[in-house]
């Protein structure tokens, strides 16, 4: 039976993890609400730029830019998006579970690199030789759009030199606090939409400048906007399981600190009437 110091002592062990835990989830509380502005400013602008491009690529022939052209996919890229840290419960597990899942599922013919963003997803598939073209860490709380422009620019370059036909996104999209997506999208070649009809009714337009010219300027940056929209998701998917898996974990402290508090009164209520019943027993050997 463990002695009345050693319980005292997990008692006040836990309860330091609990002060541990409820601090980082005021912390990932903090950020979250940040990461939250940023994000919903950021995705407007990315909504009205695939609205456009969907518009004029439906009028356009797809091999009219390299960015839109298809090929047959023989040489394919995800882009892993995880954390640099974990105590954010599955939300890396997820992401490298379903990036492990696209890249076995490949032919074993096709050429399958990946670039890896966050030290987790780096970490994982690097110890198990999965190619991988470059790995990014520590871009996320400070995450700037150049960051997501160098990114775009290396997927890009490759796929103009068809040294890449297919670039994929693995990465978990922010829902809610409770609720975080693991999603797959396509970044490459920039997949074709149906413009919504209620927005923009069958009709004839005249581009000025150039369909062209405006294919050129927004295909690169619809690279950009979406890689650097989905560090902005990641990131504040991140924070809200790190605050979810903190407030469970400081819950579970709780709970503990309140069997271990039972506990310790029981074993001294013990050790109590161990005594007393010596007492009692010496009396009465003495009076005999």
């Amino acid at each position: 039976m463990a002695t009345l110091r050693d319980i005292r002592r997990r008692i006040n062990s836990v309860k330091s993890t609990q002060q541990i835990t409820k601090a980082m989830k005021m912390v990932a509380a903090a950020k979250l609400r940040k990461a939250q502005d940023r994000l919903m400013n950021a995705r407007p602008y990315v909504d009205r730029l695939d609205e456009l491009l969907s518009h004029v690529t439906s009028k356009v022939d797809r091999n009219l830019h390299p960015l839109l052209e298809e090929r047959e996919p023989r040489k394919i890229c995800y882009v892993i998006v995880t954390a640099d840290r974990g105590l954010c419960g599955s939300f890396n597990a997820n992401v490298i579970r379903r990036a492990k899942s696209e890249l076995d599922a490949q032919e074993p013919e096709n050429k399958v690199i990946s670039i890896a963003i966050g030290k987790k997803g780096f970490a994982h598939f690097s110890r198990r030789d999965y190619e991988i073209l470059k790995n990014y860490e520590g871009i996320f709380e400070g995450a700037d759009i150049k960051d997501a422009a160098e990114i775009a620019k290396i997927v890009e370059d490759l796929y103009r030199k068809k040294e890449l036909d297919r670039v994929f996104l693995v990465y978990n999209e922010f829902k809610s606090v409770a609720v975080q997506n693991v999603m797959t999208q396509q970044l490459l070649p920039i997949p074709a939409k149906e413009p919504e009809i209620e927005k923009y009714r069958p009709a004839d337009y005249f581009y000025e400048p150039s369909i062209g010219e405006i294919l050129n300027e927004v295909c690169p940056r619809y690279l950009v906007v979406h890689i650097w929209r989905i560090l902005l998701e990641s990131f504040a998917a991140e924070q809200a399981a790190r605050m979810v898996a903190m407030e469970s974990a400081t819950d579970n402290a709780e709970e503990m600190i309140y069997d271990l508090t039972l506990y310790y009164n029981k074993v001294r209520q013990a050790a109590i009437t161990r005594e007393i019943a010596d007492i009692v027993g010496g009396a009465e050997a003495l009076r005999g």
